[in-house]
């Protein structure tokens, strides 16, 4: 039969305190050089495949001038860059008024991958996010205050403003009647089954609308989605049953934002609208709403190489808990050992901010001078705030962080140091690499990865379809979101380690 003694350090009151065991940990981190070198070899991979990247970047437009440098983004109202192309029947409103139609019919066209190579493939459909309805906005000036109620192709009745703003009406994907009233600023839109019974969508403030703005119709079609890139695609829909109040003059018809050919003649894919008896049929292409790949290069490309760079910080942080275990007991350096849950948080601490400060150096590199590569290869470049571009850089510090604590958890928990790396590197590093290549991307939900989403510089919108992909700047969580993932593993795995080693230390015997 055999006995344990409960744990006592015996010394005195803050002999083994936070402090003190904080900078003895940090003078074992020091005293080895390759885990200093190690840190230094994650700011280089992620800087220099960051500017690799950012170097090789080159964006050229086909413009009516020929082939040269991308125009800068076109912006909307909040700052976002944006795309404003349709095709608009229209008529001057001054003062309050409204507009009142049925959508009843919506065709279209889009390109799919050619079955015969050169062959160009275009079949009947109409693409999800297709958008015909009413419109209002303050002039035919592109990224000027709009607001629309509009049908689109697979997604219903929604009501969108200045572009980046979208409410959901009902799932309609048929006939229905939709109404646009504004009274001054306000701006308020409304479906109907039968154009009697009516259902208001959503309510917005254009503020700021001068007395006379433009009212009407309109059709647009972003892109048929591929693997990587977006194909031609066109709406053309049929409005019958068209009340105007407060507006009694000749309809107008604007392709707004259509753009020309190499010949700086020919329209490209433009639109129409046809008058038939009490009917407009209007056809559209393009879209009005945010431009997620359209608008730009974005920042958080420079950091395309922070997955491969935490690979390093990974293999530090497990190295620096097991390098201990070789040794011996955790605390066996100390002359009275302190608890291990407290040394083992002690240890987290060291390694986290030595993490955070390996990943602020890295993304305070790449991304500002990756981005100035960019600008000076003449690409176009997303817009971006100064609050954003230091929460992308702050962000991939602290998913830096997180990540290193969560590979000392595992590194106690699995009691090997090569399973508790390749642990790390599968939970971690894998899934972003994956979801960069257009795969598996809702691993980026539920897995440590997910803190991935903190890099976005772009936000990801859900009225806009994209690939998904990071490459085309898709994360399925916002921002801290994804970060609170991330987090939450670490504490998780940091928590069931210290549960582990408090349990142990009620069996340990004190060091003499």
């Amino acid at each position: 039969m055999s006995s344990s003694t409960p744990y006592r350090s015996g010394q005195r009151a803050g002999q083994n305190g936070f402090p003190r065991l904080l900078r003895a940990e940090w003078a074992r981190f020091r005293a080895v050089c390759g885990w200093g070198l190690a840190m230094a070899a994650s700011v280089l991979v992620t800087v220099s495949l960051g500017l690799l990247i950012a170097g090789g970047a080159r964006s050229t437009c086909v413009t009516g001038k020929g082939e040269g440098p991308c125009p800068a983004p076109l912006v909307g109202p909040d700052g976002t860059a944006v795309r404003d192309k349709y095709f608009f029947v229209h008529q001057p409103l001054t003062g309050n008024g409204g507009i009142t139609a049925r959508v009843s019919d919506m065709t279209g066209q889009m390109r799919v991958p050619d079955a015969v190579p050169g062959a160009r493939n275009v079949k009947e459909g109409v693409v999800p996010w297709a958008k015909a309805g009413l419109l209002v906005r303050q002039s035919l000036k592109q990224g000027t205050p709009y607001a629309a109620v509009m049908l689109t192709g697979d997604h219903g009745v929604r009501m969108q403003h200045n572009f980046t703003h979208d409410v959901p009406g009902g799932p309609h994907n048929g006939p229905q009647w939709l109404r646009l009233t504004r009274s001054g600023d306000t701006i308020t839109g409304y479906e109907s089954d039968d154009g009697k019974t009516w259902t208001e969508v959503s309510t917005v403030e254009l503020t700021g609308l001068p007395e006379t703005v433009e009212i009407g119709l309109f059709a647009t079609s972003p892109g048929a989605l591929w693997a990587t890139a977006s194909a031609f695609a066109q709406v053309t829909a049929t409005f019958d049953q068209i009340v105007l109040r407060g507006a009694n003059g000749s309809w107008r018809h604007d392709d707004v934002g259509v753009t020309l050919e190499s010949d700086g003649r020919t329209p490209h894919h433009p639109g129409r609208a046809v008058e038939s008896g009490d009917r407009l049929i209007v056809t559209g292409g393009g879209d009005i709403g945010p431009a997620t790949a359209e608008g730009g290069l974005r920042a958080d490309l420079t950091l395309i190489g922070g997955a491969l760079g935490l690979i390093p910080v990974l293999a530090v942080a497990v190295t620096f808990l097991t390098a201990e275990h070789r040794r011996g007991p955790i605390g066996a350096g100390f002359p009275v050992a302190p608890h291990p849950a407290r040394l083992l948080a002690v240890k987290a601490a060291v390694i986290g901010a030595v993490a955070f400060v390996t990943g602020l150096v890295a993304s305070g590199a790449v991304v500002p001078v990756g981005m100035a590569v960019l600008r000076a290869n003449q690409n176009p470049i997303q817009p971006i705030t100064l609050a954003t571009e230091l929460r992308v850089i702050v962000g991939y510090a602290a998913l830096t962080a997180a990540a290193a604590v969560l590979a000392v958890g595992f590194a106690v928990l699995v009691k090997r140091g090569m399973v508790a790396i390749g642990l790390a590197v599968a939970l971690v590093v894998v899934p972003s690499l994956l979801a960069t290549a257009g795969l598996v991307p809702w691993l980026l939900m539920i897995t440590p990865a997910a803190g991935f989403a903190i890099t976005q510089s772009v936000p990801t919108f859900a009225h806009v379809d994209v690939n998904q992909s990071l490459l085309g700047g898709y994360h399925p969580l916002p921002p801290w979101a994804g970060l609170a993932v991330t987090c939450g593993y670490a504490a998780l795995a940091l928590g069931a380690a210290i549960a582990v080693h408090g349990r142990g230390a009620s069996r340990q015997v004190p060091l003499a």
